[in-house]
């Protein structure tokens, strides 16, 4: 099994997708003529300023539904990989794909929230990829092996990674306890411990829906972000002295790594893409969910959330890491020697161990139990936002044939995660990263090659964007969209709701004609 996952991921992670996801970025960010710089305080104002509905949730649930997703552990443990295989170097193609990513995190984004549509069975919004293959390229096909594609790659490959994560960090602190067989596998008691944890506090919150979801997220994510984010900034400034060396390895070595330039730019664009997923077609899911007056607005707020993870949450990790020196660069070589090693070698990189260690190098005992209590909300939050994609693409797939199936499917869903998180959890964690890599290929891959196709079939998010700033410049009150004045067709939420604001306008207008007429009524 080791031996074909390993085959697929070669063939999937070949360098043709690391340039087009580069590429990708590369594009939209010129052709919105880098939208991710010019309306950045655009991106923090609208944060604040959305509402949810009955039906919808408020940019800001989206955005954290949305980070919940993109804030896990490839923040953590992610990081520490990417440094250990790829070198320092390899921060900076961290940095380099989630910058352009942001671009193409705008345009998913806003392509979900034109092509959403009210689910026909529960009235909540729904979204994302599969939506709007089917619509705006009117290939139903290529939306299904989308929706296919995305239930595999969250409800099977890619849970395991994050309770993998929140073992080995449970293990870390607690320590692996006595040694049980457990389907033929060699498992700590305390690893069972913490993945029984997992699956009860899993079970309750995703039987609740999109709405229990958001409301956890919208609390969990930043507060530990916040939380993680504060006791980097104390290390970097407590060795403030070293900031400028730190930036020089990484600016440094992405170039001339020690571990070879393709291993710097192909593990920093991999485990980039795995942590802010921009370009992987997971964020439009959340995205579309959001109540919003305009796409473009959702567009932005995403696009914003690039920044979060990589730039802030991921820059955290590494430049911890780097700073304390507790990380080792895993080599090539016969003999398996280490180009630079720090730590033990024993000390597993596929893993959040780097950044246990260079917190309690600073904060004792504390820092190991706080990077362990940070590795589960990150990585729980996660696996939620897994669980809600799995969701809306069975939603897409069964919205058509019946309540009866919905239900089912969603059921199976559930049932998948938890077995997954079970088998995750309890298998090496090489192997589990292994099998998440697929996942997000297989992902990126089909939603990348799908949205360039749309962008020359019909630019719809350019025109979006150009009516946004227009509006905007105008210094409008309330934002407006009507697809069929840029000749977007099946669009049909935006359709109905211009129906009904034009119906509003004429009624307040005839209100006001007859008060004129008379001043009595």
């Amino acid at each position: 099994m080791e031996g074909l996952v390993n085959l697929v991921n070669g063939i999937i992670w070949s360098p043709a997708l690391i340039y087009l996801c580069l590429g990708a970025g590369l594009f939209y960010s010129i052709m919105t003529r880098f939208v991710q710089v010019r309306l950045f305080g655009e991106m923090i104002k609208l944060l604040f300023t959305g509402k949810s509905s009955a039906d919808g949730i408020s940019s800001f649930q989206a955005l954290a539904v949305s980070l919940a997703g993109r804030v896990g552990m490839g923040n953590i443990a992610g990081v520490a990989a990417a440094i250990g295989f790829g070198g320092p170097g390899a921060v900076f193609w961290m940095w380099a794909v989630a910058f352009l990513g942001a671009s193409t995190a705008y345009v998913e984004a806003t392509l979900a929230q034109i092509y959403k549509e009210r689910d026909v069975i529960t009235g909540e919004y729904r979204g994302g990829p599969a939506y709007y293959f089917e619509r705006a390229l009117g290939q139903k096909w290529y939306g299904i092996l989308f929706a296919v594609a995305s239930i595999l790659a969250c409800g099977m490959f890619l849970p395991g990674v994050q309770a993998n994560g929140v073992i080995s960090a449970f293990a870390q602190v607690m320590g692996e306890g006595t040694a049980m067989n457990v389907m033929g596998l060699e498992v700590g008691s305390m690893r069972l411990v913490a993945l029984g944890i997992i699956l009860v506090v899993l079970g309750i919150i995703i039987f609740g829906g999109i709405k229990r979801i958001a409301t956890f997220t919208e609390y969990a994510v930043p507060f530990m972000a916040l939380g993680y984010i504060a006791l980097a900034l104390i290390i970097m400034v407590t060795n403030y002295q070293m900031i400028p060396d730190v930036f020089g390895a990484i600016v440094g070595d992405a170039f001339t790594a020690q571990a070879g330039f393709g291993a710097a730019i192909g593990w920093g664009v991999k485990r980039g893409i795995y942590s802010n997923e921009a370009g992987q077609g997971t964020g439009p899911h959340a995205a579309a969910a959001a109540e919003v007056e305009h796409p473009s607005q959702q567009g932005l707020v995403q696009a914003f959330s690039v920044y979060v993870d990589t730039l802030l949450v991921c820059s955290a990790t590494a430049f911890m890491i780097i700073t304390m020196g507790t990380y080792n660069i895993q080599g090539t070589l016969p003999d398996g020697q280490f180009i630079v090693q720090n730590v033990a070698a024993t000390t597993e990189i596929n893993s959040p161990a780097f950044t246990q260690m260079a917190m309690e190098s600073v904060y004792g005992n504390f820092g190991n139990v706080f990077i362990a209590v940070a590795v589960f909300f990150f990585a729980f939050t996660t696996i939620l936002a897994y669980y809600y994609i799995a969701e809306v693409n069975i939603a897409y797939l069964t919205r058509f044939i019946s309540r009866k199936a919905n239900k089912i499917g969603l059921f199976l869903v559930k049932i998948l995660i938890m077995v997954m998180v079970a088998y995750g959890g309890l298998n090496s964690a090489g192997y589990i990263w292994d099998i998440g890599d697929i996942g997000v290929g297989l992902m990126a891959w089909l939603n990348i090659v799908g949205i360039l196709v749309i962008f020359f079939v019909a630019r719809p998010t350019l025109t979006m964007l150009k009516d946004y700033e227009a509006q905007r410049k105008a210094g409008v009150k309330r934002y407006t969209f009507d697809p069929a004045k840029f000749g977007i067709k099946n669009a049909p939420y935006w359709e109905e709701r211009h129906l009904r604001e034009q119906a509003a306008l004429k009624q307040e207008s005839l209100n006001k004609e007859s008060l004129h007429k008379d001043p009595r009524l």
